[in-house]
């Protein structure tokens, strides 16, 4: 019976992280209730994770990672050693070092973040696509998180569950060997066929630039309209191919269908590219809500547009326009919202944003120019600098130096090291307190601490060992390299609908148990699905890829192209090399 409701909790956890109608540490928390509720686990297994000194890690790193951001010191690194790149190929191979080095000892989505903007803008310079440039970007931050113990959380998540069922810690440097071999790898196939593999995506004009993506909107329906008494799907908007999403009536919420006529003071939701903005904006009786588009162009000497990218630490990322008062403390109006993957059906003023989303937003030179020193935002396009502050910058860099030097030589705990770190970079002003608590990424710390939990429920209840010795039967007949090989494409497939850590800590317990069962090293199996969750780069899933999606102007099928071949070949590598790093 526990075996049972445990595999049925895995199920759904799966569902639900996938499809996303509930945010994943709500379902996290939920999963951990219900199995404390069944007794599978006790209250101190149940929050075990929470207190374990692998969250200290992380949590110190967030903290660390953003006072570099906050200070400027990898936004100005970053921009000597790419600016004084020539020609496309030696730019893309410098971008991608110089991404995958700060990835090996940050969160790399922060790194992604960082590095967006001012890619984008020497792109322009060099007369480059932004979408031969932004996937490397993304796969190196993915691949450089590989070669250290804290450059990635799927590593730390990984570490911390292992010492949880009596197995020794990860060494930081431990995996540096294996993890340098798979991000050169990465390096030297995107090198030898981005010309190939990658999309080119010109960029026309300034204006024109805007014309591609598809953004939501909201229009109002005034006295002088000609829609007034029009069918919506028969209507003048239909002809500029604009698509009506909602209509606000009054205090209702209506769906359009053939029947529904547009009324006086209709809201309307739509969904359409800049150039029919403009035409909503010239046409008589009409008008855009976010009403400061110029009727002649949409740009004049005064008025500028932008577009921002919504990044981790930002603050918008799980609130609305209306939450923190956008236009009041940033004096620029939000016009449109381009986001990967979802259908917004929401006004954009109440519309919780994601990280990902990219802003098309309007203001004076002025508040352009403040938007591109804020450190909540990534500005697409333009080259983002953060006021440097250097001593601080420099201070915090040092510290987080010795913190990995004293943690490697073993003089103190990984966890007291980057946690006494942490706290300098707070005493000396790199980065405030308030701050330090924004940046942290708390869904994923909850996440990763209930997902502990919940492989101490799959062998209290036996599940894992139930599962284990399925796929035993199901491959040992083949060898212990096929099963090994059986675990790690299960979490490689695991990561498209879930995180890299989630999954990983959903295979890692079936699998220590299936290695015990044909008397193999569990340590072998641990760190190859570990790393197996770090490369799979099939889809635009994972958080690194999302951040880059709009800026670059792929589509689906591009990630597929350039993710699927790498994903194989690293594969390999992973079921080659691991065994002989760490002997089965």
């Amino acid at each position: 019976m526990e075996i049972a409701l445990v595999v049925g909790l895995l199920i759904a956890a799966i569902i639900l992280f996938a499809t996303e109608k509930f945010s994943v540490d709500v379902v996290t928390i939920g999963l951990l209730v219900i199995l404390c509720l069944s007794g599978i686990l006790t209250p101190g297994e149940a929050f075990e994770g929470f207190s374990s000194d692998f969250m200290i890690i992380l949590a110190s790193v967030f903290v660390i990672s953003g006072a570099l951001s906050e200070t400027g010191l990898l936004d100005t690194l970053g921009a000597k050693l790419v600016r004084h790149t020539k020609s496309k190929t030696s730019f893309i191979a410098y971008t991608m070092f110089v991404t995958g080095t700060f990835s090996a000892f940050m969160n790399n989505t922060t790194v992604t973040a960082l590095v967006t903007g001012p890619v984008v803008g020497i792109c322009r310079k060099l007369n480059i696509s932004p979408s031969k440039v932004l996937i490397p970007v993304a796969y190196s931050s993915i691949l450089g998180g590989t070669c250290t113990l804290i450059g990635t959380s799927t590593n730390v998540a990984v570490s911390g569950y292992m010492t949880s069922v009596g197995m020794e810690a990860l060494h930081f440097f431990e995996i540096f060997g294996i993890g340098l071999i798979l991000c050169v790898t990465g390096m030297i196939f995107i090198l030898l066929f981005w010309k190939k593999i990658l999309p080119d995506y010109k960029e026309g004009s300034f204006a024109e630039e805007y014309k591609i993506k598809e953004y939501l909107s909201e229009i109002i329906i005034k006295e002088e309209s000609a829609l007034i008494g029009q069918q919506a799907f028969r209507s003048d908007l239909n002809r500029w191919n604009v698509r009506i999403i909602k209509i606000i009536r009054g205090k209702d919420e209506l769906i359009p269908n053939r029947f529904t006529r547009l009324e006086l003071n209709d809201i309307l939701l739509v969904e359409c590219k800049m150039e029919d903005l403009i035409k909503i904006k010239e046409s008589a009786g009409l008008q855009v809500l976010a009403d400061t588009i110029s009727n002649h162009d949409i740009q004049s000497d005064k008025i500028r547009l932008m577009e921002i990218l919504v990044t981790p630490g930002s603050i918008l990322a799980d609130k609305s326009l209306k939450e923190v008062r956008f236009r009041q403390n940033y004096d620029l109006v939000v016009l449109g919202i381009h986001r990967f993957r979802d259908t917004v059906s929401q006004k954009i003023g109440s519309l919780k944003f994601k990280i990902g989303d990219v802003l098309l937003v309007q203001g004076t030179e002025e508040s352009i120019d403040a938007m591109k020193h804020s450190v909540e935002f990534s500005v697409v396009g333009d080259f983002k600098v953060n006021m440097f502050k250097e001593r601080k910058g420099i201070f915090s860099a040092l510290a987080f130096f010795i913190a990995i030097i004293a943690a490697s030589l073993q003089l103190v705990p990984l966890s007291i090291a980057f946690l006494t770190a942490a706290l300098l970079t707070v005493i000396v002003g790199a980065i405030t307190i308030e701050r330090a608590y924004e940046i942290m990424n708390w869904k994923l710390l909850v996440l990763i601490g209930g997902m502990s939990a919940f492989g101490t429920a799959m062998q209290n209840s036996g599940a894992s060992e139930f599962m284990a010795m399925n796929i035993v039967s199901l491959l040992g007949d083949f060898g212990v390299m096929y099963v090994l090989a059986g675990f790690v494409i299960l979490v490689i497939l695991l990561t498209q609908p879930m995180s890299n850590a989630a999954a990983a800590l959903v295979v890692l317990p079936v699998a220590i148990e299936a290695a015990q069962m044909l008397n193999s090293d569990p340590r072998t199996f641990a760190i190859a699905i570990m790393l197996g969750a770090s490369v799979s780069l099939i889809t635009p899933f994972e958080p690194s890829c999302i951040l880059v999606y709009g800026p670059g102007k792929y589509k689906f099928v591009d990630f597929i192209k350039a993710g699927v071949p790498l994903t194989i070949i690293l594969l390999t590598i992973i079921l080659l090399l691991v065994p002989v790093f760490w002997p089965l």
